[in-house]
C-alpha cells in the first residue's frame, strides 16, 4: 500500500498562556521570544524542513499579533533596504508566509487540544497531516518531525513523538502502553492521558508531535469529554491503537517545555549558548552568577 505524503500540519495555539501572565494579557504565548525568535518560528521552521506546505493555524481571541506576524512589512522592508541592512532581510524572509500556505480558524470555546484538531477537520480532508505544539521546543540535529516523517514512511498508520520520562512525571503526559519495541519505533497497543505513577504502563510519554490519519478526526466527532473535562486527542489516537495502527518514534534531540517559566528559562541558556554570536559573553556572564553563588553560600 502505497503511504501518502505528509505535506499538512495543524498548529493549535488558542490557549491563553495562563502560565506567562501578565505578559500574555496583550500577546499571544507564541509570539513570545526564544532568545531572537518566536515560539511560533522554531515550529514553523520544524514544518518547513520535514516538507510541510500547508499551515493550518487554530486561533482564538486576542491572536491578531500572531497573524500579522507571518505577513510581509513592506515598511519595514523598505527601511532596511535603505540602510543596506541586507542580512536583516535575510532574516525576515524566514517570517513570511506565501499567499494561501497559511490558514487561520477560530477555535470559539477552549474544549481542549482534540476540539481544536478537529476544528481543522475540513481543511485537512481526506489526508494524513502532522499536528505541532510550539510549547515543545526541540534542539535536534535532524529536526524531530522530519524524523517523524521519514519513519512514517516506513510504517505509515499514526505516530507520536515519544521520550523517556521519570515515573513522577507521568501524570504530567499521555504515556504509551507498548505491545513492541522496535528501538526507535514502539508498536503502541494503548495511550493513557495523565496516569498516576503506579498506572503508567510504560515511562515512554507523548509530546507535542503528531503524525495523524483522518481516521482520528472521525473519532473526534465523538466529542467525548476525557481528563480534565476536555476532548483530549490521546483518546482519539487510542481508539486507533485497537487497530494496530499507532507507533511511537523515540526522536533525537531535546525537548524544551516552553509552556512552564522553568522550562522557557533553559530552552533560553540553552539557545543563547548555542549562538556563535551570543556563546562567548553570555557563557562568561553564566559563570560569573555561578562564581558569585557559590561564593554567597
Amino acid at each position: 500500500m502505497k503511504i501518502k505524503k505528509v505535506t499538512k500540519a495543524v498548529f493549535p495555539v488558542a490557549g491563553m498562556g495562563t502560565r506567562f501572565l501578565p505578559a500574555t494579557k496583550s500577546i499571544p504565548k507564541e509570539i513570545m521570544t526564544l532568545v531572537d525568535r518566536p515560539l511560533i518560528q522554531y515550529a514553523i521552521d520544524e514544518a518547513r524542513a520535514a516538507g510541510i506546505k500547508e499551515f493550518i493555524f487554530v486561533t482564538s481571541r486576542g491572536k491578531s499579533a500572531l497573524e500579522d506576524y507571518f505577513d510581509h512589512s513592506p515598511e519595514l522592508e523598505s527601511a532596511l533596504r535603505k540602510a543596506g541592512k541586507e542580512d536583516l532581510l535575510e532574516v525576515l524572509k524566514e517570517t513570511n508566509m506565501d499567499s494561501g500556505a497559511i490558514a487561520y480558524l477560530r477555535q470559539t470555546r477552549p474544549l481542549g487540544l482534540g476540539h481544536a484538531v478537529w476544528c481543522a477537520r475540513r481543511l485537512i480532508g481526506d489526508e494524513p497531516f502532522a499536528v505541532l505544539l510550539p510549547d515543545d521546543v526541540i534542539a535536534a540535529e535532524k529536526p524531530c518531525l522530519q524524523q517523524m516523517i521519514e519513519a512514517y514512511e516506513q510504517t505509515g498508520g499514526n505516530m507520536v513523538a515519544a521520550m523517556e520520562v521519570p515515573p513522577h512525571k507521568a501524570s504530567s503526559y499521555g504515556v504509551l502502553d507498548i505491545a513492541e519495541d522496535m528501538g526507535a519505533i514502539v508498536k503502541a497497543k494503548g495511550m493513557v492521558e495523565k496516569p498516576k505513577a503506579e498506572d503508567a504502563p510504560s515511562n515512554l510519554a507523548v509530546i507535542g508531535r503528531y503524525i495523524l490519519t483522518p481516521k482520528v478526526l472521525s473519532n473526534l466527532n465523538n466529542m467525548k469529554q476525557g481528563a480534565g473535562g476536555e476532548i483530549q486527542l490521546t483518546d482519539a489516537i487510542a481508539e486507533e491503537t485497537k487497530t494496530g495502527d499507532v507507533y511511537g518514534y523515540r526522536f533525537r534531540g531535546q525537548r524544551y517545555d516552553c509552556g512552564s517559566k522553568a522550562g522557557f528559562l533553559q530552552a533560553t541558556v540553552a539557545f543563547g549558548l548555542a549562538r556563535p554570536d551570543l556563546r562567548d559573553e553570555f557563557g562568561a556572564y553564566l559563570n560569573d552568577m555561578i562564581a558569585l553563588q557559590k561564593a554567597a553560600q
